[in-house]
């Protein structure tokens, strides 16, 4: 009994740490109901909504694509230009009201979705202060950050997020793998700068980590190749090495991703028939966000 009200302060804590950081405080509101809508997935009318985001986010990154056509550019300019700016204040009406129903907004705005969501809006904003025919280099780069949109489907996807965890947790096995590859593609650029020369197109040590970076990765260009038969053998070394270190990256990720799926399969219980929250802890009795009592695990 008193490992019981032990668990459910501590329950009541984490639901006070979580209100105090994020939730908005007056539960019940148009606020909070906001907040449900826009940050929670669990009923029909959130779902719902998630979709219809879904469905405009990919409407504004098709009108992104075929803006790029000349020809659909040319006949459709203006539905365009007026789809675009639909689908903007879209964005910016939905990150005003982001900002607004959480209870620090200075810290959604720093997160990672936060800055999807402002790429999302400020390049249209932005080309309106480039209205020469001397800045349309810059509209267009402007109008290319556009398709970060498609970012914000991370938001939808708990796999998503799940993938993209893993990746944060394997950076740093990923990058000691990178400058693994960089210094091999230094060593072999050099030998063959100093083997085969300008004459057979290797006239840089930058030149022939260019080409050691493509041999290794087994795309063979072509438009650098050896000459002479130790550059050739020197190329064949390094084929071997590419096809032996190619899966590497691939290995490390997955090992990751097998420890990060087993994680959350020991976190995932039973479903908190209050808030709907499934991921607590194995010996949780009360749901760590509302305090109610969760039903046994089977």
């Amino acid at each position: 009994m008193d490992n019981d009200r032990q668990t459910q302060s501590t329950s009541g804590k984490d639901k006070g740490f979580f209100e105090r950081s994020y939730l908005p405080s007056d539960d019940g509101g148009l606020r909070f109901r906001l907040y449900r809508l826009l940050f929670h997935h669990e009923t029909r009318g959130e779902r719902n909504f998630d979709l219809a985001l879904i469905v405009a986010i990919l409407a504004s990154v098709l009108v992104v694509l075929l803006d790029s056509d000349p020809e659909i550019k040319a006949r459709w300019h203006f539905p365009l230009y007026v789809a675009e700016w639909v689908f903007t204040l879209l964005f910016t009406a939905e990150y005003a009201i982001r900002l607004w129903v959480v209870r620090r907004p200075l810290r959604y705005a720093r997160s990672f979705l936060g800055i999807v969501d402002l790429l999302a809006i400020v390049p249209t904003f932005l080309s309106l202060l480039f209205p020469a025919s001397a800045s349309l280099s810059v509209i267009r780069i402007l109008r290319l950050l556009r398709i970060f949109r498609i970012l914000k489907l991370v938001e939808y996807s708990d796999d998503a997020g799940m993938l993209i965890e893993t990746l944060i947790r394997s950076r740093r096995k990923i990058l000691i793998f990178i400058v693994v590859l960089l210094t091999i593609a230094v060593i072999f650029g050099a030998l063959m700068y100093a083997v085969e020369g300008a004459e057979h197109g290797f006239d840089s040590i930058p030149a022939g980590m260019y080409w050691a970076v493509v041999t290794m990765a087994t795309v063979g260009y072509g438009d650098i190749s050896p000459g002479t038969p130790v550059g050739r053998f020197l190329t064949s070394t390094l084929i071997i090495i590419g096809y032996s270190i190619i899966v590497v990256p691939t290995g490390i990720y997955t090992a990751e991703l097998a420890r990060t799926m087993r994680g959350q399969h020991r976190r995932v219980q039973a479903r908190c028939p209050q808030c709907s929250l499934c991921e607590h802890d194995e010996d949780a009795w009360f749901c760590r966000k509302c305090g109610e009592a969760l039903p046994p695990n089977d």
